[in-house]
């Protein structure tokens, strides 16, 4: 069978696991369900395996090394989801919030990763395992940076406080070009053997951040005036189709964050297109289209997040790390989100619950597992844990997404319904205020 057949079967298997979800309960995020579904199968799997049953484990493993995880998601799908998500972005709330959302994007991201760095160097040292310094930090760097597809996937359908949940969203879906300009300088210093130069660093994030940001602007801006010349509803919506497949292709081709261009073409079009340039009928059909597509498409990823625990091979000590790395990224998170916000909360008063749920809502996903896959093999062999660098940190980064998704995307609701409160409690205290003063 080929790679087609094997997405066809796996997209199958996750849509019949939402069905069953849905009926089961409303109230549990289909893609929390896909995601424990296959990794409980993809345990069994090994299980078996282990006890010499079936064998189905190898063969499994040999359908996910054929899809290409890595290729299949930064290459394939991530266009149409970033595309998807940004399409819902209401660009006057981001206005508002531009400058929690770049501090997060550029300041958070980069102390994120030397934190996380340290605090492992720190403790493998410590615990007798020790691992370079440059490793620590290259796992920082692809673990920083908070994933948009899972973030909008399981944020969103809470019904945040607007601002807050904007904060959030917005992160996800900008701090894209500053992880990959951090991942692969370091990247570079580890397996390259490159030296790290501030007219090198500067240039790459010309041309990765700033580059995608001008090409999502031309691609946009064509796609608005095709859509508003024709009155097609049909065409319309096809055309928006073109934007998360030709354009995606072309900003990779071309070298520049086809992430990126995919958020500012999202934001243009469901900004300035939806309200110029679709017909009436299309402006309806919008939302609809690009909400199945999402909903498709994030079941197939999250069913292969949790299937990629077959790729990873662990020893005592690297489950000891991955344990150990969970901790370590939730700290970091919550000291590079905490300093910024402690400067800013002297002009601009926030919900008290913003600096938790940016902290526990920082989502790791399928990004993060590319990024560590994406990792040679062979690079370095650390005998005191008995695994090579690459296994060892795929092992780590498998521990925090599943942590990430399975723990904080099932617990958050509470932090948010408690934010939706102090919101309520804050409007009905002012309303008092404007009250006595009339």
């Amino acid at each position: 069978m080929n790679v087609y057949t094997y997405i066809c079967f796996l997209s199958a298997i996750s849509i019949l696991i939402g069905f069953v979800t849905q009926k089961i309960s409303d109230k549990i995020q289909y893609t929390i369900a896909v995601t424990a579904t296959s990794m409980v199968g993809s345990l069994g799997l090994l299980v078996f395996g282990y006890l010499n049953w079936f064998n189905l484990d190898n063969i499994t493993r040999d359908i996910m090394e054929q899809l290409d995880f890595k290729s299949f998601l930064l290459n394939g799908i991530l266009g149409f989801l970033l595309f998807a998500g940004a399409l819902g972005i209401k660009l006057p709330v981001m206005k508002s919030q531009k400058l929690e959302i770049t501090i997060l994007a550029l300041f958070s991201s980069l102390a994120s990763t030397f934190l996380i760095g340290l605090f492992l160097f720190a403790l493998t040292t410590l615990i007798g395992l020790p691992v370079d310094l440059i490793y620590c930090l290259l796992f920082g760097a692809l673990i920083s940076p908070t994933d948009p597809i899972a973030v909008l996937a399981i944020i969103k359908n809470l019904k945040a406080p607007k601002k807050l949940s904007m904060k959030v969203e917005g992160e996800s879906l900008f701090n894209d070009g500053v992880g990959l300009v951090i991942f692969t300088t370091i990247f570079a210093i580890a397996f390259g053997g490159h030296s790290p130069t501030l007219s090198g660093i500067s240039e790459l994030f010309l041309v990765e951040a700033l580059g995608g940001i001008a090409f999502g602007l031309v691609i946009g801006v064509i796609a608005h005036f095709l859509i508003s010349a024709t009155d097609d509803g049909s065409l319309e919506i096809l055309l928006t189709l073109t934007i998360p497949t030709a354009g995606f292709m072309l900003a990779n081709l071309l070298h520049v964050s086809g992430a990126l261009a995919m958020v500012v073409a999202g934001i243009m079009i469901g900004n300035w297109t939806r309200n110029t340039g679709f017909s009436e009928q299309s402006r309806h059909n919008l939302d609809h289209f690009w909400e199945m597509i999402d909903h498709f498409l994030n079941s197939l990823l999250f069913l292969l997040i949790g299937l990629a625990l077959l790729l990873v091979d662990f020893t005592t000590q690297g489950f000891l790390l991955s344990l150990i790395a969970i901790p370590i990224c939730l700290l970091g998170r919550y000291i590079s989100v905490w300093i910024p916000f402690k400067f800013l909360s002297r002009k601009t008063t926030y919900n008290p619950y913003t600096l938790r749920i940016l902290t526990w809502g920082g989502l790791r996903g399928g990004l993060s597992l590319a990024m560590a896959l994406s990792i040679p093999t062979g690079g370095l062999f650390i005998p005191a844990i008995g695994m090579d660098i690459r296994d060892l940190i795929l092992v780590m980064t498998y521990a925090v997404v599943m942590f990430s998704i399975l723990v904080q995307g099932t617990t958050i609701e509470t932090m948010v319904k408690k934010s939706k409160e102090a919101t309520l409690q804050r409007r009905g205290y002012m309303d008092l205020l404007h009250k006595k003063d009339n």
